[in-house]
């Protein structure tokens, strides 16, 4: 995640999913006909590549099969990395809307001994909307899944989500798994996965929402970190028959050491390696320790590389707190550890060869090579080691192969000093804004939840400029072209800088807006040009009106008749017409005079959700389609006076077009939503009189109801955002 903005990842799921739609009357006027149409049409869907993006919450190498790792997300699901393929091949995509909350991964678990056997903890959050957790058990590395629900909430995208493991093979029998809750203490299983009992565990959940942190095998003895303790409480606990719990004594207690993050035990000096800090994490933290027990005699050493709490180059305080640990199983007394949340001093991993007597820094001598994905450089010269360093690995086959995750990507070396992103294959976005320009070297421009806009030259190689700069964005808030000028396209979005900008050239070279509305700063929404990119309108949130521009971004004024909050919609042939929905009253209001003013045209229309989305069809004026979710989708084709239901939808939350099947006389339109009941994507070459399912139950993605998009220069493909699993393209198989 990009550092200069917190995320809305957790928004873009949570409020979308998790709102209930309305029922509401029919409204008068006749019905769009249609006659609804279940048909499937074989696709083959890739990613766009951009390379990460997101968190990686936990990693892990198999201890038995050389060249195969797995890797878990807070928000995208999970992961298969092989050797032989050179890349991640995602597991989770079969799951599927109703199934949104399930694609957080809370924890990663093999089996040694059964190195087919793979096991996910699912839950992305612990709220009331959200629902319970699943666990998926896999015969086939993943391949299929069996599937147990649980009756508990598991958080895969809250604070502590990178501590772990959280989920254990027993070290004495393969048919036994543990799994730490955050909320409800110890769940067991002795089926492998299939059933679920809660079980006894010495400390009791607080509101903070960590409880169990991680569970480790030590030989024959389970070690748990415990999350919600106050720093002089117990935090570490283990049981060496499976069945009763003790405290382990002796352990470090202080603010230092208040929360366990992870631990990695070396077989050959049996000393267990345990980080803390004073939060769980990734963010939050300012002090953090690193100490090893030695588990013959009890004894706790403070292996502590650095301590926080010094200067950092820039005068400020260097506060942070530990994360990852690992440690070598072809070299004793070989560990390598994490810092996490050093801002100012930037994080490092620390490797010692001696037991953690002495350590080197690998930052200090790290070379970066991040050409397969230019973003990473953050709009500067060169990349930083990274932040949010809490999944760190050592190969078990290769003692110079590490991995750590930060929040944008995984980093890999195989000789300690060069480094380059691991990460091909696995696509975490957050997608926000999708536009298919009819001319010109991109096919695509996306605007992404906390990494900005982004020009794709290639679907098929992370773009070669990285992020929009001039400014640098983390969430995109907004992004549109002109539809008669496509050269002309304006984004907006959060920004240490300016929060908004503008390009000549199709949206490879930027230039922030000379002036932006005071409000900018604070609530950067959604903005239009419009068809000739005379005028921009931009809207600010709920509590702001919207703002205007006659001169490229130089002034603004207010339009008071605009209703706040709405999305502005230009319309693709009239430059002197914009519309705006009022999802709080169903309004669909109209502006003739370029956006000077806007007037209140159909009423009576879904209401209640600011999620509906309002789209203009393709090089025709008046043309307008309104998604209101669960309520189905509406259409005018009278600038918005008067709408008809498309009876052929049941169900429509994002829709957009493309170019046109042979011999068709409208736009192939694409729509995430429900001709009957199961909500896919879909596409209709008639005018949405019938429908085509254009994705399969394998490829379903969680959530994907934020935009989509078809290409206007190729018939057929179709750009889809996700909430976590990138962009997705498909094409007629």
């Amino acid at each position: 995640m990009h550092a200069s903005r917190p995320s809305r990842r957790a928004v873009l799921a949570g409020t979308a999913a998790a709102a209930a739609a309305t029922a509401l009357p029919s409204l008068a006027g006749p019905a769009h006909a249609a006659e609804p149409t279940a048909a499937a049409q074989a696709y083959r869907w890739r990613n766009v590549v951009i390379g990460g993006t997101g968190f990686i919450s936990g990693v892990l190498f198999h201890p038995s099969v050389r060249g195969l790792a797995y890797a878990r997300t807070d928000i995208g699901g999970a992961y298969r990395w092989e050797d032989r393929l050179g890349r991640w091949t995602p597991l989770t995509d079969h799951l599927g809307w109703d199934d949104w909350n399930l694609l957080g991964v809370e924890a990663i678990a093999v089996d040694p001994a059964h190195p087919n056997r793979l096991y996910l903890a699912l839950g992305t959050y612990t709220q009331s909307w959200a629902g319970n957790g699943a666990v998926l058990r896999s015969e086939d590395r993943g391949a299929t899944w069996k599937r147990t629900d649980l009756t508990v909430k598991l958080g895969a995208n809250e604070d502590g989500r990178g501590t772990g493991e959280r989920l254990l093979v027993d070290p004495r029998s393969s048919d036994t798994l543990w799994l730490g809750t955050r909320h409800d203490g110890l769940l067991k299983s002795t089926d492998r996965g299939a059933s679920w009992q809660a079980v006894s565990f010495p400390a009791t959940p607080s509101a903070t929402g960590q409880g169990i942190t991680f569970l480790l095998a030590v030989g024959r003895t389970v070690y748990a970190g415990w999350g919600d303790g106050d720093g002089t409480s117990p935090n570490l606990y283990r049981t060496a028959d499976g069945t009763t719990w003790e405290a382990v004594p002796g352990r470090p207690t202080g603010t230092a050491a208040k929360v366990p993050i992870r631990a990695a035990f070396d077989q050959y000096t049996g000393e267990l390696y345990v980080t803390y800090a004073d939060a769980p994490g990734p963010n939050g933290q300012s002090n953090g320790s690193v100490h090893k027990l030695c588990t013959a005699n009890g004894k706790w050493t403070e292996v502590t590389p650095v301590k926080p709490g010094g200067t950092a180059p820039d005068g400020s305080a260097d506060t942070f707190g530990y994360g990852g640990v690992a440690v070598d199983a072809r070299r004793p007394g070989t560990v390598v550890v994490s810092t996490n949340n050093r801002w100012a001093a930037i994080d490092t991993v620390f490797r010692s060869t001696d037991g953690g007597r002495t350590w080197t820094s690998l930052k200090d001598t790290a070379v970066f090579d991040v050409s397969e994905t230019p973003y990473l450089k953050w709009g500067a010269d060169k990349p930083k080691f990274g932040w949010w360093i809490q999944a760190l690995a050592l190969d078990p086959f290769a003692s110079r192969h590490i991995v750590y995750g930060t929040g944008a990507t995984l980093y890999g070396t195989r000789d300690l000093k060069n480094w380059a992103p691991q990460i091909r294959g696995l696509e975490e976005t957050a997608v926000r804004h999708l536009i298919s320009p009819p001319v010109g070297e991109a096919h695509l421009i996306s605007g992404l939840g906390d990494i900005g806009v982004m020009y794709h030259e290639q679907l098929t190689a992370s773009p070669s400029r990285g992020m929009a700069a001039n400014p640098v964005f983390g969430s995109a808030m907004g992004l549109a072209q002109a539809a008669a000028k496509p050269s002309y396209v304006v984004r907006a979005g959060w920004s240490n800088d300016a929060n908004g900008a503008y390009s000549n050239d199709g949206g490879k070279i930027w230039a922030p807006f000379e002036a932006q509305p005071a409000v900018a700063k604070d609530a950067p929404g959604p903005i239009a040009t419009s068809a000739d990119g005379s005028v921009l309108l931009w809207s600010f949130g709920t509590a702001n009106p919207g703002y205007r521009s006659t001169d490229n971004g130089a002034t603004w004024s207010e339009v008071a008749s605009f209703p706040k909050g709405a999305t502005p919609v230009a319309d693709p042939a009239d430059p002197t017409r914009f519309y705006a929905y009022d999802t709080d009253t169903g309004t669909l209001h109209a502006s003739t005079d370029s956006g000077a003013t806007f007037t209140a045209q159909a009423t009576g229309l879904p209401s209640g959700d600011s999620q509906f989305e309002l789209v203009a069809a393709p090089e025709r004026s008046g043309d307008l389609w309104l998604s209101v979710k669960g309520n189905g989708l509406y259409r005018s084709t009278d600038g918005g006076a008067s709408f008809t239901k498309v009876t052929s939808a049941s169900s429509s939350h994002t829709l957009g077009f493309g170019k046109a099947a042979d011999g068709a006389g409208y736009p192939a339109i694409y729509m995430v939503g429900s001709t009957e009941t199961v909500i896919g994507v879909h596409r209709s070459d008639d005018e949405a009189k019938t429908w085509v399912r254009i994705n399969d139950d394998q490829h379903q993605w969680g959530w994907t109801g934020e935009t989509i998009t078809g290409d206007p220069r190729v018939y057929g493909r179709v750009y889809l955002g996700t909430n976590g699993r990138g962009i997705q393209y498909g094409d007629p198989a």
